[in-house]
C-alpha cells in the first residue's frame, strides 16, 4: 500500500448518501454525514464538498442500481434505468474520479454490504458469502473465493419469481414484474397490501407471515444455485425474529433434500452493527485501489 492515510464511503441510496472517511492505519470512522438523496446534481455537489472538507486517497462507493459494473463498457459506472426520477444516466465513477482526482471504486449497495460482511467475518476465501437486503427494495450480492459473482453484470435476486402465498392477493408493487421478490415483499408492499405503513404495523400481522415466506423462497433459490456457507439478511423491514419463521420456511421448501448447516448459522442478522456493512466494505475496496 501506499503512503495513503485515509479512504472514504458513499452508501447512495434513494433517500439518503451515508459518507464516510476512515484513517487506514487506526481503522477509525473520522468522519461521517447522511445528505438527503435530491436531484443528482445536488447530491453529488454536497458529496463532492464532503471530501473536499474531508480528504481522501480512495473512494469506494456502493450504490443503487441497475449499475454498470462491467470494466469494459463505455458506461462503467452510470447508473442504467432506474425508477428513481432525474437518476438514469448518472455517472458516478466518472464524476467523482474527476472532481476529486482519486480513483474510485464502485458497485451496488448489496456488494458492498457483501464484502463488509465477508471482512467482519474473517474475509475465509474458502466461503461463499450472500448477502441480501429487505428495504425499500430487494438486491442481493455474493461472494465466492474473495470475488464477487457477476463480473460484467450484477445480481438481480430481488427480481426472481416467487410462488405465492395461500391467502395473499395483493399484485405486487414491482413497476416492472408486478409479483417478483420485490415486488411482494419489500417494505412498500405492506403498506401496499394494508395501506398502514409497516412501521406501524403490529409485528403479529399476517403480512409480515407472507414477507418471510417469500423472502425464504429467495433464500432458498440463491442456496441451490450457488450453495452459500452464510446467508446474512440486512435491511430495516425484518428483524432476527423474522428469521426464525424465515428458517422454518425455507426448511419446508428444502424438505430434506440437500443437507444444510444448521439453519441458525447459515441464515443471520449481519455481523456489523448499526447496518455499517456497506461501509465497511466500501473502505476495504477503496484500499484495493491503493495496493
Amino acid at each position: 500500500m501506499t503512503n495513503a492515510k485515509t479512504v472514504g464511503s458513499i452508501e447512495a441510496g434513494g433517500t439518503k448518501f451515508i459518507v464516510a472517511v476512515q484513517d487506514i492505519e487506526s481503522g477509525k470512522i473520522i468522519a461521517t454525514d447522511r445528505i438527503p438523496t435530491t436531484s443528482r446534481e445536488e447530491t453529488f455537489k454536497a458529496c463532492a464538498e464532503f471530501f473536499k472538507k474531508n480528504p481522501v486517497n480512495a473512494l469506494g462507493i456502493a450504490t443503487f442500481g441497475p449499475v454498470d459494473i462491467n470494466p469494459d463498457s463505455r458506461t462503467y459506472g452510470y447508473i442504467l434505468d432506474t425508477p428513481k426520477p432525474g437518476w438514469s444516466g448518472a455517472n458516478f465513477k466518472g464524476f467523482f474520479e474527476k472532481e476529486l482526482n482519486i480513483p474510485v471504486y464502485i458497485t451496488t449497495d448489496v456488494n458492498g454490504s457483501c464484502y463488509g460482511e465477508y471482512i467482519a467475518r474473517g474475509a475465509d476465501n474458502t466461503k461463499t458469502y450472500l448477502y441480501v437486503t429487505i428495504g425499500t427494495g430487494i438486491g442481493g450480492g455474493i461472494i465466492q473465493e474473495g470475488k464477487f459473482i457477476g463480473r460484467n453484470y450484477h445480481p438481480e435476486m430481488g427480481h426472481m419469481m416467487v410462488v405465492r402465498a395461500e391467502g395473499d392477493d395483493y399484485k405486487g408493487g414491482c413497476p416492472f414484474h408486478g409479483a417478483c421478490v420485490e415486488g411482494m415483499a419489500a417494505g412498500p408492499s405492506l403498506k401496499g397490501r394494508t395501506g398502514i405503513p409497516g412501521e406501524d404495523l403490529p409485528r403479529d400481522h399476517k403480512a409480515f407471515s407472507f414477507l418471510q415466506y417469500y423472502v425464504a423462497q429467495m433464500l432458498y433459490n440463491a442456496y441451490m444455485t450457488t450453495r452459500p456457507d452464510v446467508m446474512v439478511v440486512g435491511g430495516s423491514v425484518l428483524n432476527e425474529n423474522d428469521l426464525v419463521q424465515i428458517r422454518k420456511y425455507f426448511d419446508d421448501l428444502n424438505n430434506n433434500y440437500v443437507a444444510t448447516p444448521d439453519l441458525d448459522e447459515l441464515i443471520v442478522r449481519p455481523a456489523v452493527a448499526n447496518n455499517g456493512s456497506a461501509t465497511l466494505g466500501d473502505f476495504e475496496l477503496a484500499k484495493k485501489l491503493l495496493k
